[in-house]
């Protein structure tokens, strides 16, 4: 979605998609640099033999939680709906998450914004909800579907 637009203007995209990022090839690098960082060493993440001996996956998988983590800047990749007059945006939750599908190291995922409400929290505080459909590339089932929080401070 190109440009900023107002609250009212932001209203009329209810219920519309708003922005989809690029494709992102998921690599072992990262799966092993986010289970460092998070102190999730499980298998199913690191150990490609192993994981191919012993899970239904056939290899290793991301954690569904560094998709989610991918979130912010996938939504900024996108072009999300962007209020005008925005001193910054706040990640401010998430109401639902279902991790869905498995994203296999090598594969490819991208999100998709909808837009499902906005409303003003406080004077120039706006609380946009999204829900997000992060796709696998050639797969019909999603990895992960959440509906995300943002609060856009403007003014």
């Amino acid at each position: 979605m190109p440009g900023q637009i107002s609250p009212e203007q932001a209203k009329a995209l209810i219920g519309t998609e708003t922005g989809i990022s690029d494709w992102h090839t998921i690599t072992q690098d990262q799966v092993n640099q986010f289970a460092d960082t998070t102190g999730d060493h499980q298998f199913i993440h690191l150990d490609e033999e192993r994981a191919a001996k012993e899970t239904p996956f056939g290899g290793t998988i991301a954690h569904g939680y560094l998709t989610l983590s991918m979130l912010s800047m996938l939504g900024a990749e996108a072009g999300n709906v962007r209020l005008a007059g925005a001193k910054i945006t706040i990640n401010y939750g998430l109401d639902k998450v279902r991790f869905l599908n498995p994203v296999r190291i090598g594969a490819r995922i991208r999100a998709r914004f909808s837009l499902l409400s906005i409303e003003e929290k406080n004077p120039g505080q706006w609380l946009l909800k999204n829900q997000v459909t992060v796709d696998i590339d050639g797969q019909d089932k999603p990895a992960m579907i959440a509906e995300s929080l943002s609060l856009v401070v403007t003014g």
